[in-house]
């Protein structure tokens, strides 16, 4: 998928960590563990890699790694049986996109809203591969977070409420069909 940001244009790839064999997830986890958190996001997401290793340990969750042109910018978990966990009305009819984050070194360049796009269609891809019922992706998103807000607007997700399950406080629920086309190009 193309991404246009402030330094010109580029693509992400979403980098499924339980597809790799051992030698090509240990590379990736490396590259993980090396990804920075902004003070500011510290509140709103966890540690990258251990997100990822819980990911690898659950089989409800899908563990990606973000890259682009050669370089791993964030991580991403899409889970199925989940998505009450983000103040959905249920578990079944969509799934849940959680531990998503670009790394500090590559905010702004428009990756945040071309990968969440992108896990959208990865989520499609997984509901038919595991004959799964979702129609679409749910989040949760703090509401003392706007950036991370206009990114997951910007890729085609619509606010669909308050939650106020959330460990940091208020939280927005943020939908996207699975049929929504957002041209991010």
């Amino acid at each position: 998928m193309k991404a246009d940001g402030h330094n010109g244009s580029g693509y992400v790839w979403l980098i499924s960590l339980k597809q790799l064999d051992d030698d090509g997830r240990a590379i990736q986890l490396g590259e993980v563990a090396r990804m920075g958190v902004s003070a500011g996001q510290r509140d709103f997401v966890g540690d990258p890699l251990r997100m990822m290793l819980v990911g690898l340990e659950d089989d409800s969750r899908f563990p990606y790694v973000i890259e682009s042109e050669g370089a791993q910018v964030g991580v991403l978990t899409l889970q199925y049986g989940a998505a009450s966990l983000a103040g959905w009305a249920d578990d079944a009819s969509a799934w849940l996109l959680r531990g998503f984050l670009i790394d500090v070194a590559y905010q702004g360049r428009g990756m945040g809203s071309l990968a969440a796009a992108a896990a959208v269609d990865e989520a499609r891809k997984l509901a038919l591969r595991l004959g799964g019922a979702e129609s679409g992706v749910v989040l949760s998103v703090n509401e003392r977070n706007p950036a991370a807000q206009k990114v997951y607007a910007n890729a085609g997700f619509v606010d669909s409420g308050r939650y106020l399950g959330g460990s940091s406080g208020p939280q927005r629920t943020m939908y996207r069909a699975f049929d929504s086309a957002v041209n991010l190009c």
